[in-house]
């Protein structure tokens, strides 16, 4: 009997288009291997919201292994060491694993081929972008840094590869390794449990993530202007899913290129957009730590551990009560589901770096712990976007407006569902409510104007 197959699971929680596991199926019996590994990361170990999509998405994926009579092995600790062990345990004779771009997973990677024993081999596959990060580079051969020209060239080659099937069968060994129990693991929140609003706002696991594709291929045709509405919120809801794994990007791109529409070419490019992030990644590691480009940090930001005042602004923000309604909206959407729609998504971080001048660090910090689709990747650079302070960014002096913005975009349904303080307001005056039709809602904690020019001064002087 071939020896058995380890597959080492990460962000890559699925049975379909998974080739690592497609890989080992075909060698020998298999052995799924799930290691929570929290210290690995440092401040960017798993926060709150990704640990409650975590768990149900693995209990999701326990139960898909299940009706196929195979199993996950849950353990905790340092993933090469733990892996390594079990590897050495039941004489496997590979490791199959999904290629990861951070840091920590390239570092852990290297780990596990020093770590196992002269007879068995680590064997990395591409599967999470639509093409390894690397793989498209200028003419002279180095790695994009601006997304445009990097979109165009992706464009270029598309579509991605083949998609995968399911394994045919999924062979047991004749002994499995102990394993943790899941609910050991105390993922989900309890004392008290504040998840209830994500379990509301979601399903987890591969077969709602192609429930939403197939619903999302007949809605994308309207994305294109649907996109920047929150009141009636056309966008896929994918980005989770394709976080953890759960489906894809290549499966999603099979399943909506035929289409004709500039919905679907304005979704296009956001998936590439998740390529884009990991190439930033994989040439800047500490991308989503550190400004890429150079000015005086101490002039440009208020810093909340200097003082209590702009600690309150920033735990304002954070809480929904900055006496923006379209801002607050989008923070406490965060707060209960996870998620926040897309062009509010923006609206917010802008407010923290420009009205409020905090370093765009504690917002990716904070979405970061929030965000069920937090990527290390895709937090990172949409931050820097948006702070002007990226290898592809926003101006700075491009300051966005929430008040006009609201209108704009017809916020008022969505400002009601967040914010029912204002319910009762009409549509007049609901995205910049008069203080006296504000009642218990808190009053601006800056005006526009007066942060629009402090924020260009504040430029003006870290450039000098």
């Amino acid at each position: 009997m071939s020896s058995p197959q380890i597959v080492w699971l990460r962000r890559d929680l699925r049975v379909a288009d998974q080739p690592a596991l497609h890989a080992a199926a075909q060698a020998g019996p298999v052995i799924p291997v799930y290691v929570l590994d929290d210290e690995r990361a440092g401040d960017h170990a798993y926060g709150g919201a990704s640990k409650v999509w975590l768990h149900y998405s693995l209990e999701s994926l326990c139960k898909s292994f299940g009706n196929r009579r195979s199993q996950i092995v849950l353990r905790k600790g340092d993933a090469p060491q733990v892996l390594a062990g079990i590897a050495d345990e039941v004489g496997a004779g590979c490791i199959h694993a999904i290629r990861h771009y951070e840091p920590w997973w390239k570092e852990a990677e290297d780990e596990l081929r020093d770590a196992l024993e002269e007879d068995r081999k680590l064997c990395l596959y591409d599967g999470n972008y639509l093409l390894p990060p690397g793989s498209v580079t200028t003419g002279s051969g180095d790695p994009y840094k601006i997304y445009t020209p990097f979109s165009k060239s992706m464009l270029e080659v598309m579509p991605p590869r083949d998609v995968l099937g399911e394994p045919e069968t999924i062979s047991s060994p004749d002994n499995w390794p102990e394993s943790d129990a899941l609910e050991d693991w105390e993922l989900l929140p309890s004392k008290p449990d504040w998840a209830g609003g994500i379990r509301d706002f979601w399903d987890f696991g591969e077969d709602a993530a192609h429930e939403r594709l197939e619903w999302w291929a007949d809605e994308v045709a309207d994305y294109d202007e649907g996109r920047n509405l929150p009141s009636n919120d056309i966008t896929s809801r994918l980005s989770p899913h394709l976080h953890w794994g759960e489906i894809s990007p290549a499966q999603v791109w099979h399943a909506l290129k035929d289409k004709r529409s500039d919905g679907w070419k304005t979704f296009a490019k956001e998936i590439i957009w998740r390529d884009y992030a990991q190439n930033v990644i994989d040439q800047f590691p500490n991308y989503p730590r550190e400004s890429y480009r150079d000015y005086d940090e101490r002039t440009l930001w208020r810093n909340p551990n200097a003082g209590h005042l702009i600690e309150e602004d920033l735990e304002c923000w954070q809480r929904g009560m900055t006496g923006y309604p379209i801002v607050d909206a989008g923070m406490r959407q965060l707060w209960q589901t996870g998620w926040i729609h897309n062009r509010v998504r923006m609206i917010c971080a802008s407010f923290l770096v420009k009205h409020l001048l905090i370093d765009w660090r504690h917002g990716e910090q904070w979405y970061w712990d929030c965000l069920v689709d937090a990527d290390y990747g895709n937090n990172g650079v949409n931050w820097q976007w948006i702070s002007g302070t990226g290898v592809d960014s926003n101006m700075f002096s491009r300051i966005m407006a929430p008040l006009s913005q609201s209108e704009k975009f017809d916020a008022a349904a969505y400002i009601r569902e967040y914010v029912p303080e204002l319910a009762e307001l009409d549509d007049d005056c609901i995205h910049d409510p008069s203080d006296d039709r504000r009642g218990d809602y808190p009053v601006k904690v800056i005006g526009h104007k007066e942060a629009r020019e402090r924020a260009l001064e504040a430029y003006r002087a870290s450039k000098t």
